[in-house]
C-alpha cells in the first residue's frame, strides 16, 4: 500500500487526519475509485472530470486545482509501482468546528491510496453472483444527485450489509418508484434479445466510468445499447445480466432473490457478457495514462 496525503507520500501509520475533519464527522467530501491496468492509470481524464464536477456540486475547492490532483494520482501510482492496482482518491472539507456549517472548514484534506483489490472469487464469477433486492431505497435524484460521488455511502453500506447477512453476494437497490437504481457499488446491465440496457442516472444510477466503457465496447462490437428504466421483472426476464464497477470490473449475475437469471439450461457466463469481458482488457490498454 502507498498513500499520498496533502502533498507527500507517507507511511500508512502516519496517514492520519484530525477527528474534527468534516469528511469523518459528516461524510462531507468526494472520492473516486480508479484502476491501474498494465502500468497505466485507466481513463484518468474521465475520473478527474467527474471528481472536479463533484467538487463543484458540493462547493469544495480542490487545493491546486485538478492539475495538482492529477499529479497526486500519478505520484501515488508511481510510488506503488505495480502494473495492476486499485486507487482511492479522496477530498474532504477538512477540519473545522463541530457543527455542519462547511464554511468553518478552511483547508480541505486530500489523499490518495494505491493497493491491490479482488472482490469476488473466480469460481463465483464463473457461475454468476447472487443478487438480493434490498429493503432500503435510493434517495430520489431531486433530493440527492446520484452523479455526485460523495463520501455519504450509508445507503449503499446498509444495502450491502443486508445482502451479505441474508446470504447474497450483492444488493440490488431500487429507487423511490420501485425501479432499479443500481447495485450497492456497481451499475447494472441486462441483455434481452441482443439489446444491452442499463438504467439512466435519473433513476438513481451513478454514471460509472466502467459503465461508460462497457457502452463504448458494446457499440464497437455492434451490440445495440440503450439507457432505459428497468425493474426487477426486467432482470428476471433477461437473457443475461451483469454488474460493472471500477473495483469489480464486469461481474456476471446468476440469480436475483433466489430466482435464476437467464436460461435454465445454460451454465456459465452468457455470450454477450463474455464478448464484453473479452474486449475489456484490450480496451483498457487503449485508454491509460502512463506514470
Amino acid at each position: 500500500m502507498k498513500i499520498w496525503l496533502n502533498g507527500r507520500i507517507v507511511d500508512p501509520a502516519q496517514a492520519t487526519i484530525p477527528v474534527t475533519d468534516h469528511g469523518l464527522l459528516y461524510g462531507d467530501g468526494i472520492f473516486e475509485g480508479i484502476r491501474v491496468y498494465g502500468g497505466r492509470v485507466f481513463r484518468l481524464d474521465d475520473h478527474l472530470h467527474r471528481f472536479g464536477t463533484s467538487a463543484k456540486a458540493v462547493g469544495l475547492e480542490l487545493p491546486g486545482g485538478l492539475e495538482a490532483i492529477r499529479r497526486a494520482v500519478l505520484e501515488t501510482a508511481s510510488a506503488y509501482g505495480a502494473d495492476e492496482a486499485y486507487m482511492r482518491l479522496v477530498a474532504t472539507r477538512g477540519s473545522g468546528e463541530l457543527g455542519v456549517d462547511p464554511t468553518k472548514c478552511k483547508d480541505p484534506t486530500v489523499f490518495c491510496i494505491a493497493d491491490a483489490i479482488r472482490l469476488y472469487d473466480p469460481a463465483v464469477l464463473a457461475k454468476g453472483i447472487s443478487l438480493l433486492t434490498a429493503s432500503v431505497r435510493r434517495p430520489a435524484s431531486d433530493m440527492l444527485d446520484p452523479r455526485v460521488k460523495s463520501l455519504n455511502y450509508l445507503n449503499s453500506v446498509l444495502a450491502k450489509r443486508e445482502a451479505v447477512l441474508r446470504g447474497a453476494d450483492e444488493a440490488l437497490i431500487l429507487n423511490d418508484r420501485g425501479q432499479i437504481a443500481e447495485a450497492s457499488v456497481a451499475n447494472l446491465f441486462t441483455v434481452r434479445g441482443g439489446v444491452l440496457s442499463t438504467p439512466p442516472a435519473t433513476d438513481g444510477a451513478l454514471e460509472g466510468i466502467t459503465r461508460a466503457s462497457v457502452l463504448d465496447i458494446a457499440r464497437d462490437l455492434g451490440i445495440e445499447t440503450r439507457e432505459a428504466t428497468l425493474g426487477r421483472f426486467d432482470v428476471l426476464g433477461a437473457d443475461e445480466c451483469f454488474l460493472t464497477g471500477t473495483g469489480a470490473r464486469i461481474v456476471p449475475v446468476g440469480s436475483l432473490d433466489g430466482e435464476r437469471v437467464g436460461p435454465v439450461d445454460r451454465t456459465g457466463i452468457g455470450p454477450v457478457t463474455a464478448r464484453v469481458m473479452d474486449a475489456f482488457g484490450p480496451f483498457t490498454a487503449l485508454h491509460g495514462t502512463a506514470f
